[in-house]
């Protein structure tokens, strides 16, 4: 039976005011955190590091950028230009001899502190003004990347991860690098939810809907901004560098992008403006969704049921994939995290529909 709320009453502000006041709710959480720590035990080594690692390590990148533009409302397309940052210090910390743990922490602070430089455009100018700035600290970023050598060694240079531990535990084999994106993603995820629940959040939003209104009632907007790129841009850093020790091991210019911003904020926007939830569904969807719709298309083509060349086969994927983003902003701006919230107020009062407000 769905009668979720049948029974339950809060009488205590704690209650009220806990993350997940639904017991259902609690449970579902427990059981999704019970099979991602399980993982390693009913999944190949191909599904975990292909598909199941990328996955936390983009959905925690997509968090990041959700505090700013979803939570903030600042808008950000050079995202990965932050993530580039913080890989390149985490690797040259490292390589200095700099435990990994205080390396994830220099590479958010050195990415937080550049991203606030060009976060302060967001102080004078918003709305396509603002693009512009970040923009501009993506080909920036790009730019001396690729002809600094003493960064990245060169334009078509592969800087390549040391071995190192972290919290005593040597981050080599599939388990370990798996679980190091684990619990990044666990602390940025909890991160936010209580970010939205305090009165930083709640100033953040208050700026989100109308900045002028929020320094009316004492916000002050220059404050709280630069706390959104500071908080966004360290979490952002620190996702590069998780990114560059556990999945892709080996960095070079071309994996941080303008592209790489683009997917960002199409997971921010697919997945919904705002939402935690959304960050991991728009992030699952932009990653997973291309390799679904290529697989269906070649077993099509291989049982004869589309006769094509093979050109338009190949694109027939990526033709799909664009029409269901545009089918997401028409038919449900809010996102996937809106039609998950849909089944479940439906489940909430099944077979009750006339009780949704």
């Amino acid at each position: 039976m769905f009668y979720r709320l049948s029974g339950v009453h809060h009488t205590r502000y704690e209650t009220a005011r806990r993350i997940w006041p639904v017991p259902a709710d609690r449970r579902m959480v427990y059981l999704v955190l019970a099979l991602a720590v399980a993982a390693p035990l009913y999944m190949s080594d191909l599904y975990l590091t292909s598909y199941m690692l990328p996955w936390l390590i983009w959905s925690a990148a997509a968090l990041s950028l959700t505090l700013l533009m979803g939570i903030a409302g600042q808008l950000h397309f050079g995202f990965a230009a932050v993530m580039a940052i913080g890989a390149y210090t985490s690797i040259h910390l490292t390589r200095a001899g700099v435990p990994l743990e205080l390396a994830l922490i220099g590479a958010g602070l050195v990415a937080a502190g550049i991203g606030c430089i060009f976060g302060a455009a967001a102080l004078r100018v918003k709305g396509l003004y603002l693009v512009m700035a970040t923009l501009a600290m993506q080909y920036l970023v790009d730019w001396t990347i690729i002809n600094v050598p003493a960064i990245s060694g060169g334009a078509q240079a592969t800087l390549s991860t040391p071995s190192v531990t972290f919290l005593f535990v040597p981050l080599r084999g599939d388990t370990a690098l798996y679980y190091g994106a684990l619990l990044w993603a666990v602390i940025v995820t909890m991160l936010v939810l209580n970010i939205k629940r305090t009165s930083f959040g709640r100033a953040l939003v208050a700026i989100r809907d109308k900045d002028f209104a929020a320094a009316v009632i004492g916000v002050n907007p220059f404050k709280y901004k630069l706390l959104a790129f500071f908080t966004s841009s360290f979490l952002g850093g620190v996702s590069g560098a998780v990114l560059a020790f556990c999945y892709y091991q080996a960095v070079t210019p071309e994996q941080f992008g303008f592209n790489v911003s683009i997917q960002l904020v199409a997971m921010v926007l697919v997945g919904g403006l705002g939402s935690v939830i959304g960050a991991y569904l728009g992030a699952g969807f932009v990653l997973l969704m291309p390799i679904v719709l290529t697989n269906v298309v070649a077993y099509m083509a291989i049982a004869g049921w589309l006769s094509v060349s093979s050109n338009l086969l190949a694109h027939i994927p990526l033709m799909v994939y664009g029409g269901l983003i545009v089918g997401f902003i028409l038919f449900e701006p809010l996102g996937l995290a809106k039609i998950y919230d849909n089944v479940r107020k439906y489940f909430l009062v099944w077979p009750f529909r006339h009780t949704q407000s």
